[in-house]
């Protein structure tokens, strides 16, 4: 992908500035397809296109979790993990306003506010992941590795 067709995003710009070696990918968005429309478009398997999910733990702190795309996430374990009473998914309007990107573009990458990162630690034995590069429609390739340098998660076991 030529490098003038990239989208400049908060996600793309943090990505140059630490020196990030990634791929854009773009593809047409299809509303509420998820993970299944992004792996079809890329010809990848959807478990390695990775989901940015925001959440809020029962004292509506924002977290975000990266998962599988074709697993979900136990929120009664994520909770148990954290030491917390419960975690949900935030409203949409809530997460935007969380994350500064619009639902369905979500990036863990230059979030409008720091965030803590929970990542499925499966996700570490993947050679490479694809994962929102925080537009509708535009996947970034990465490395985990870079995903674990950057957002410094917190792994844990919380796939359904």
């Amino acid at each position: 992908m030529a490098k003038d067709k990239t989208p400049v995003t908060p996600a793309v710009r943090m990505l140059r500035t630490e020196n990030v070696q990634f791929t854009g990918h773009l593809y047409n968005y299809e509303e509420k397809g998820g993970t299944g429309v992004s792996a079809r478009e890329l010809r990848v398997d959807e478990h390695s296109v990775i989901k940015t999910l925001i959440m809020e733990d029962d004292a509506r702190n924002p977290l975000i979790v990266l998962m599988h795309g074709d697993r979900q996430v136990s929120t009664r374990e994520l909770a148990r993990v954290m030491g917390v009473k419960g975690v949900t998914p935030c409203a949409p309007e809530t997460a935007q306003k969380h994350s500064g990107y619009q639902v369905g573009g979500t990036s863990p990458f230059g979030t409008r506010r720091a965030m803590p990162v929970y990542m499925e630690e499966t996700i570490l034995a993947l050679p490479r992941i694809y994962i929102n590069g925080g537009k509708r429609g535009f996947l970034v390739g990465i490395d985990p590795q870079e995903a674990i340098r950057l957002l410094k998660p917190t792994l844990v076991r919380v796939a359904v």
